[in-house]
């Protein structure tokens, strides 16, 4: 199928998500507690129980766009559910107001259906937002976070359309030239930023606007794990399931795509010497030849599992 079938098929759902996107044996991918779930389980262990927990619910996609990885159809998007949070979700305690769950789907297509999907969905927001996350030493529990992360500045996300091939091709060289670059001495990743970029993390990590900020909360990062690498760096260990561009928009994601071993404090949790591995996903913006703008989600909660800490189950119920 073409890319252009593909983000035709995806529109209609993105409009009005349903299972009739999927195959009917659809490998679906979600962040922990869901991890695997079918079609038909992703309907009622997920949506099901969304739409029970939020009166109201609408989803709003600020980015969306379409592609090729290693001879694969994929489509992608980012955005936020809204509703009203009235009852418990997965433990969490309702706010009794409008509330927002950051999300980001990837999915490879066939025949215009999907037939494996990668779907994140920013829990820790969530729980700052209720006064549930039991980790005190987030870096964003007090500061760089916002409770809702907007979407591109330039508000044109929505790449329904067709782009040049020759600057998506440029653009995803240039994204896996800067990952390449990351955990490097010489902090080589610089040059391939602007100065006032602006980075939208995980809620527990936070946001930050302009380049030194950033590079004052990703070298710690990078500093509290020997060997840390990711899913462009050929490490035998992480991968990559997708990353393509489409016009000035990047994506990438991996299950798991970091790793690392915890030789420094982490999110609260003292060193463990530890081999983590990180489910992540990125959506960057590119304007001439530097990025300004990313959008980041790393499924916090499945890291901290590997660390024995399971914040779920610090929830005094469950939904």
């Amino acid at each position: 199928m073409s890319v252009a079938a593909a983000k035709a098929a995806f529109r209609a759902y993105v409009a009005e998500p349903s299972v009739a996107f999927f195959t009917p044996d659809a490998a679906i991918h979600v962040v922990h507690p869901f991890n695997a779930l079918t079609p038909e389980s992703y309907a009622s262990a997920f949506l099901g129980r969304l739409r029970t927990a939020f009166a109201h619910l609408t989803r709003g996609d600020y980015i969306a766009f379409g592609g090729a990885f290693e001879g694969d159809i994929w489509v992608t998007s980012t955005g936020y559910y809204t509703g009203h949070f009235h009852a418990p979700f997965l433990g969490i305690p309702p706010t009794g107001t409008l509330a927002h769950l950051r999300f980001g789907e990837f999915h490879k297509m066939e025949g215009e259906k999907a037939v494996e999907s990668y779907i994140f969905l920013d829990l820790p927001e969530l729980m700052i937002a209720a006064g549930a996350w039991p980790i005190a030493e987030s870096p964003g529990r007090d500061r760089g976070f916002t409770g809702y992360l907007p979407g591109p500045r330039t508000q044109d996300g929505l790449q329904w359309g067709e782009s040049d091939p020759a600057r998506s091709e440029s653009s995803a060289a240039m994204v896996t030239q800067m990952l390449r670059a990351l955990a490097t001495p010489d902090e080589a990743w610089r040059p391939y930023w602007h100065q006032d970029m602006l980075w939208y993390g995980p809620a527990a990590f936070g946001a930050f606007a302009g380049l030194e900020n950033f590079a004052g909360f990703q070298v710690p990062f990078e500093a509290a794990f020997d060997g840390w690498s990711g899913g462009a760096a050929d490490n035998g260990m992480t991968a990559h399931f997708t990353r393509f561009a489409d016009g000035d928009y990047i994506c990438t994601g991996g299950w798991p795509s970091l790793t690392g071993i915890q030789t420094g404090r982490f999110l609260g949790q003292a060193p463990t010497g530890k081999r983590l591995f990180m489910r992540v996903c990125d959506w960057w913006r590119r304007e001439g030849d530097v990025l300004v703008e990313n959008w980041v989600f790393v499924d916090i909660p499945h890291v901290l599992l590997q660390l024995d800490k399971d914040v779920f189950g610090d929830l005094p119920h469950a939904a």
